[in-house]
């Protein structure tokens, strides 16, 4: 039984990546401050292969020691939110995840030479495409086209060349994960004194579907939506991804390898959007909307080419946005019940 240190283990894809390791039959260490949500309670939390350790990624001697113990790192910790996040934090998403990064390689080329790990998992971001000019992109664009504007998609970026350096000097094996909008349960208001609001709804400073879902359970109408609603995302199932996670790294062929992990589905907002006022609304009445001026950085085309997890993993996101939301849509009304949204 291999062990697999997971650094942000509790949060949003975290929480499904641990799920998907111990649905494999792997040990699992877990790492986390709860710093977005507060404390959470897991379905995997007293599961028998789960050990849960609550400290800070950005612990260099707490890092150095879990390290040890570990076959693999899945380096997921971060601070992370939606585009709102990058308005509010500009800078603390650079400062804070730099930091995250730093420890995580530190520890792991000291458990590469010395102990027994194998290799170090980076989970990535869509956001290093963000000022592509080519679609859908590729594994190898992000080196062709400008940096990333934002200060969390150059940090995203930053996080590939710390692999990449680590490697290079201490020989330490990587392979880089790239999640296209992730969309799933698990996701809370942020625990922030920041208050960003659209309408009369303060937003949750997560992502576009829950943000979108809590507005309609809550009445809003018309439905506020960022900029004019032709935005193009790629909603992907955080189980899929987790899949697609665990598959790489599982697999020799991702080793100092990258990979896009998505649906190959596009999606505007609006579309998004129009989904989900039919289903929580379930009331047979027109979408009516308004648009509010968008935030900076604001991608308005994000394609992933994903023929390379296909071809080298094996690797497809099957589960249909429709799938998602069924999910997704009577756990955000549970949560606007409950006073958490």
């Amino acid at each position: 039984m291999k062990t697999v240190l997971v650094t942000g283990s509790s949060g949003f894809i975290g929480g499904y990546v641990v799920e998907e390791l111990l649905k494999k039959g792997y040990s699992v260490l877990g790492l986390d401050n709860f710093s977005k949500y507060g404390k959470v309670e897991k379905s995997y939390d007293s599961h028998p292969n789960y050990t849960l350790i609550e400290g800070d990624a950005r612990d260099a001697g707490q890092m150095t020691e879990l390290a040890a113990d570990a076959d693999v790192i899945i380096a997921g910790a971060a601070m992370i939110g939606g585009i709102s996040y990058f308005h509010a934090f500009a800078y603390d998403l650079l400062a804070t995840n730099e930091r995250i990064m730093a420890s995580t390689c530190d520890a792991a080329i000291n458990a590469f030479g010395n102990h027994h790990l194998e290799r170090v998992v980076y989970l990535s971001s869509s956001m290093v495409f963000e000022a592509t000019d080519r679609w859908p992109s590729k594994e190898g664009d992000e080196m062709l086209i400008p940096p990333p504007v934002s200060s969390y998609g150059f940090q995203k970026l930053a996080v590939e060349y710390f692999a990449k350096a680590a490697h290079s000097q201490y020989g330490l094996p990587y392979t880089i994960c790239r999640p296209f909008n992730c969309v799933g349960v698990g996701e809370g208001k942020a625990l922030t004194d920041v208050e960003i609001t659209s309408g009369n709804i303060s937003l949750a400073m997560s992502h576009v579907v829950p943000d979108l879902v809590q507005k309609v359970v809550k009445g809003q109408d018309p439905l506020h939506i960022l900029g004019n609603g032709n935005q193009i995302r790629h909603y992907t199932y955080g189980g899929d991804l987790a899949r697609g996670i665990v598959m790489a790294t599982e697999s020799p062929l991702a080793i100092n390898e990258d990979f896009n992990l998505s649906t190959a589905q596009r999606t505007t907002v609006l579309e998004l959007a129009q989904l989900i006022w039919s289903k929580a609304r379930n009331d047979g009445s027109e979408l009516r909307y308004v648009s509010d001026d968008p935030f900076p950085h604001d991608v308005q085309k994000r394609v992933p080419d994903v023929a390379k997890a296909r071809d080298v993993l094996g690797f497809e996101a099957t589960t249909q946005l429709d799938e998602m939301l069924d999910e997704v849509i009577p756990w955000v009304k549970n949560a606007v019940l409950a006073g958490l949204l």
